[in-house]
């Protein structure tokens, strides 16, 4: 055995809530590793009005990589949700036309935060929520409810209104050993050879592996 088949959208026969989430996206502007799953019993399709404000005009991208966990109800607010805060008001006037289109804000007075990038064995718990242009390093944890406005370490576990580190799973000089493994990008015979080892958590007989 070589382990599912990343191609197949429910690799779970008699429980279609849980999906690989790349073989359901539709948008050009959203990336997803294989064996990344979303588990939502109301269906996979969701997941995409979960990707908030995420006009094309914009250009930002929402990078999810391999082998993640996303919850049901986890959100992503990407830049187009931001509003012009260098004047006296926020309001849009420009979007409701009539005479008020003149109003456009310039591309440089509308804040951007770049896109927002997902690592590897990622969980995100329920109802998180992930701003604009945040970094979730590999490994990281994301609690149920967290508001996660700032980058997250790998291998950290963050949780919060706004998310802090609660603690970090492993030691410095582990995280980048197992960084250096990158596991997840190995090829999927070996993943399947060594799922024992990857669920456990001695990092020098991981790095010995064959």
């Amino acid at each position: 055995m070589h382990g599912p088949d990343a191609g197949n959208p429910y690799p779970m026969p008699g429980f279609p809530q849980v999906c690989f989430l790349k073989n359901v996206i539709t948008r050009p502007n959203i990336e997803v590793g294989d064996f990344t799953y979303y588990d939502d019993p109301d269906g996979a399709h969701h997941f995409e009005n979960n990707v908030l404000y995420h006009f094309p005009f914009i250009g930002d991208r929402l990078v999810i990589g391999k082998f993640c966990a996303i919850a049901r109800g986890v959100k992503f607010i990407m830049n187009g949700a931001n509003h012009q805060m260098n004047g006296i008001s926020t309001y849009p006037f420009f979007i409701f036309g009539n005479g008020w289109e003149s109003t456009r804000p310039e591309p440089g007075d509308l804040p951007y935060k770049g896109d927002t990038v997902i690592g590897n064995d990622v969980w995100i718990g329920y109802d998180a929520m992930v701003m604009p242009g945040v970094t979730i390093g590999d490994g990281a944890i994301v609690s149920a409810r967290s508001v996660v406005t700032g980058d997250v370490p790998p291998y950290a576990i963050v949780g919060g209104n706004p998310a802090r580190v609660l603690r970090e799973r492993f030691d410095a000089d582990s995280v980048r050993r197992l960084l250096a493994i990158a596991w997840w990008d190995r090829p999927l015979d070996w993943i399947t050879r060594h799922l024992g080892l990857i669920r456990a958590a001695d990092v020098g007989a991981l790095e010995a592996a064959k």
